[in-house]
């Protein structure tokens, strides 16, 4: 072998080698994360730190839902996030299509504020939101969770992209069929844009089920309270149950994992098209 070409395979081997090296640094502490669920409470806590479970213990999986309020969490997140995600794509679409496919005055301008809205960090509107909430007197309540994100000018954005890729032929072709406008979004558009939608779903539901700040502020009683406040809430109450609380937290990740790896095929179809679009 040529002297080129063991230079081109010592690169290669260098550059592989650094990206695995990078990828273990980034997944051990998920790595740990699921190795401590299934240790034993004085085995998480060990010096020097245990890798693997010495004594492999599946029961913390159960404790938490037996031993804990766990289940009422769990489906509290479900509820919240299920319910942002279908608003978020219904809404979403519908504002980017009006953006995308309608001319008006002001559209363009619209457009700008939509897009302003993201710069807006939300500490900023975060007690004039709470004021405006307990004056409807949502606190403690579902609607509190749900209500001020069903809409979001990430997902407009997105929606107003990709379906400007949709050709207007289809849509005019529907007009001259006598086809109203919502059966030309629900019929036509809303199934072209299937990887847009996706998109918007994934996005919302890894943003929502993360959150912690406003349920944490709206939310009084473990009724209404999502995962995230609940793990907070474990963690005070069974301070050094460590192993627990790993099982808590794989079990509250497992979720999002499965739900990009079901959809990760659309979910990067989307992220193509958008490139190509104006």
């Amino acid at each position: 072998m040529n002297r080129p070409a063991l230079s081109r395979m010592a690169h290669k081997i260098l550059f592989y080698g650094l990206l695995t090296a990078g990828l273990l640094v980034f997944l051990f502490p998920v790595l740990w994360m699921v190795s401590a669920s299934l240790m034993r409470r004085e085995d998480v806590l060990d010096t020097p730190t245990n890798l693997l479970p010495p004594v492999w213990r599946f029961q913390n999986y159960v404790d938490i839902f037996t031993e804990f309020n766990f289940g009422n969490y769990f489906f509290n997140s479900v509820f919240v996030v299920g319910s942002i995600v279908a608003l978020n794509t219904i809404f979403c679409s519908m504002v980017g299509y009006s953006l995308a496919k309608f001319d008006y005055p002001g559209k363009n301008i619209l457009f700008v504020f939509i897009l302003a809205t993201i710069m807006v960090p939300f500490a900023a509107i975060l007690i004039p939101l709470y004021l405006i909430v307990r004056e409807l007197g949502w606190i403690n309540s579902y609607q509190a969770l749900i209500v001020p994100f069903s809409v979001n000018a990430l997902g407009v954005f997105l929606m107003r992209q990709f379906m400007l890729a949709i050709p207007d032929d289809y849509i005019d072709a529907a007009r001259v069929d006598g086809a109203g406008e919502f059966g030309i979004f629900f019929r036509i558009v809303m199934p072209m844009s299937g990887p847009a939608v996706t998109t918007v779903a994934i996005v919302m539901f890894v943003t929502h089920w993360d959150e912690f700040l406003w349920p944490l502020v709206v939310t009084t009683t473990d009724q209404y309270q999502p995962l995230t406040v609940g793990l907070a809430k474990f963690q005070e109450q069974y301070g050094t149950e460590w192993n627990l609380l790993m099982a808590g937290a794989v079990v509250a990740a497992l979720p999002v994992v499965l739900l990009f790896i079901a959809l990760q095929r659309k979910f990067f179809a989307a992220m193509g098209g958008l490139s190509g679009l104006k």
